[in-house]
């Protein structure tokens, strides 16, 4: 466990360019034993055709236990190819040593009429349910803030996990910014699975133009009130993992060292005004 007693956690775009092993000797170095890892990273594993075994033996080698692979694309839009393609990446999670796989809504601007969004989500997740079941795995559906998703409140997810009776398969997603850009006030501790934590600290962009690109490390400066958030869900109920997932290209260009003092540096920020 990280300093200040926060399970924090790191995703694999923290730090795209190292290897797996690499990266989970970072987690290491910070005292993080959680991490998630992607199936978007172009020459990285998974994409590169690094087997599940050989993740799940390189992250058991380091002591760190996977959360979570990130992520089942589009996933409410439900038709045979996106059932194939999550069985595949259900095998793989499972053979990795995952405990959960990510689910992200599409965010193309379709789907988001009022009369289709629950029935597509709901379609989903009947279909996931036993795609996850069979695999011991849980399946962690993340709302996102932008304006064009089809899935953007987390209390619109609650209702479709109840329509299919599917609270013991799935659980939320908490991502601080997209929180913060739907603009939804109900917060779902206790039906949380994991918190992805991010920082906004550009003062120059508007809320509804807040994109990834913005996306750094939680600073003295952050506009996104993580640290609101995070303690409401703590008083909540919410006990899990804050699992740093930034996409800046700042952040991302660092080497191991540089990004290493940053996380730490974020990590005692974020732990010492929570003890406040």
């Amino acid at each position: 466990m990280a300093s200040g007693a926060e399970p924090f956690a790191l995703n694999h775009m923290t730090a795209p360019k190292l290897r797996p092993a690499e990266f989970f000797a970072l987690a290491r170095n910070l005292g993080i034993i959680e991490v998630e890892i992607r199936n978007d990273l172009a020459g990285n594993a998974i994409l590169d055709g690094s087997s599940a075994a050989s993740v799940r033996d390189e992250a058991q080698r380091a002591g760190v236990g996977i959360l979570s692979i990130n992520a089942l694309q589009r996933f409410n839009e439900w038709t045979a190819a996106r059932a194939s393609e999550a069985e595949e990446l259900a095998d793989y999670a499972a053979g990795a040593g995952a405990r959960a796989l990510v689910l992200v809504p599409r965010n193309d601007g379709d789907g988001r009429d009022d009369g289709e969004r629950l029935p597509n989500l709901i379609e989903a997740l009947q279909g996931l349910k036993p795609i996850l079941s069979d695999r011991g795995l849980i399946g962690l559906v993340e709302p996102l803030g932008f304006e064009v998703c089809s899935l953007r409140l987390k209390s619109e997810a609650v209702a479709g996990i109840d329509a299919v009776d599917g609270a013991q398969t799935f659980k939320l997603v908490h991502d601080t910014f997209h929180h913060h850009l739907a603009g939804e006030a109900a917060l779902f501790p206790n039906r949380t699975g994991l918190v992805h934590i991010s920082g906004v600290d550009d003062a120059s962009v508007s809320v509804p133009d807040m994109r990834d690109s913005h996306r750094g490390l939680v600073g003295a400066n952050d506009r996104l009130g993580n640290i609101a958030q995070i303690k409401a869900l703590r008083a909540g109920g919410y006990a899990g993992a804050l699992s740093f997932e930034p996409f800046a290209e700042s952040i991302q260009k660092m080497d191991a060292r540089q990004i290493q003092d940053r996380l730490a540096a974020s990590m005692a920020l974020i732990a010492t005004r929570l003890a406040s």
